[in-house]
């Protein structure tokens, strides 16, 4: 045997051994990466369930403000007297204010924000000749993406706005923009 044999015989020997220990590495590397997928999954499902969470604390919140507002309207109704008069309310919007009904004259700019876009949606969508949205639909409009917990706080929004007159609830579920006047109690009459 030639020593070139001998020196090819090693080599093949060293290159047998170093592919074998690449195929190591990568299949290390390939366990690697899958775990930090199935990890990645789990943590998606967690911050989809601290969000609705989140969500559902906001609406809790926003919910006990509107009905402690409403019960602080009735007291004073009650104890006010004919020659009081009312202070003039304040037009800006307030975070985390109340959404007063809807009136003639009323501007947009009482409405928080997140309403006043919500709003805003609607009448491009009217503008643009579209007919009512779904939640799901709004909440992709404004950027807000299609995750349950973010169109059910969306949803929540749009209603409020509906029962207090500023948009319209359609049969189907849907929301449009329009306005329409809402009974409300005259809290400055003292008969």
């Amino acid at each position: 045997m030639s020593t070139s044999c001998v020196r090819f015989m090693v080599k093949g020997c060293a290159v047998a051994s170093v592919l074998g220990m690449l195929e190591e590495r990568e299949a290390a590397a390939r366990v690697r990466v899958e775990g930090l997928r199935e990890e990645l999954a789990g943590l998606a499902e967690v911050l989809e369930a601290a969000e609705i969470e989140l969500d559902r604390r906001v609406i809790a919140r926003e919910e006990l403000v509107e009905a402690l507002a409403v019960s602080a309207a009735e007291s004073t109704a009650v104890t006010t007297t004919g020659a009081e008069e009312e202070a003039a309310p304040s037009l800006g919007p307030v975070p985390g204010s109340t959404v007063p009904p809807w009136r003639e004259g009323l501007p947009v700019t009482v409405l928080a924000p997140d309403y006043q876009r919500i709003l805003g949606v609607l009448e491009q969508q009217r503008s643009t000749g579209h007919g009512p949205l779904r939640a799901k639909e709004i909440a992709v409009e404004l950027g807000l993406g299609a995750t349950p917990a973010k169109v059910e706080g969306l949803r929540s929004k749009a209603r409020r706005l509906a029962e207090r007159g500023w948009l319209l609830l359609e049969t189907s579920g849907a929301f449009s923009a329009g306005r329409r006047p809402v009974a409300v109690p005259d809290v400055g009459s003292s008969a």
